[in-house]
Parts: C-alpha cells; sequence; structure tokens
C-alpha cells in the first residue's frame, strides 16, 4: 500500500488537491504497478510562517 505524503504551503483550493492527488494515484499505479484502490495520497497544508527556504521564513519574504 503506497502513501504519498504531500507537504506544501497553505493555500491551495480542494479542486487544486483533487487534481494532485488524481495525478499522483495515476503515476504511482503505474510506476509501481499497484491499484488506484490501495493508493493513499495525504496533503500536509503548512502555514507561511512555519516553512523556510534559504534560511529565511517564507512569511517574511
Amino acid at each position: 500500500m503506497p502513501i504519498v505524503r504531500v507537504e506544501m504551503l497553505s493555500g491551495r483550493t480542494q479542486a487544486q488537491k483533487a487534481e494532485l492527488a488524481r495525478v499522483i494515484t495515476e503515476a504511482v499505479v503505474t510506476i509501481a504497478h499497484t491499484t488506484p484502490e490501495s493508493t493513499i495520497v495525504i496533503f500536509e497544508d503548512v502555514a507561511r510562517e512555519n516553512w523556510a527556504v534559504g534560511g529565511v521564513l517564507v512569511s517574511q519574504s
């Protein structure tokens, strides 16, 4: 049972997450030779104040 965790900044719409879940699932099924029913995609939204790039919080840039 493949589990794919996607961490990204908060703000994506439900439609965007649904499309991501669909294409990620398709890719896992094709490459890992599994089934859609056994593929889990978990989205974790991260607040801008909890994400840093290059040592700088995204909320400060």
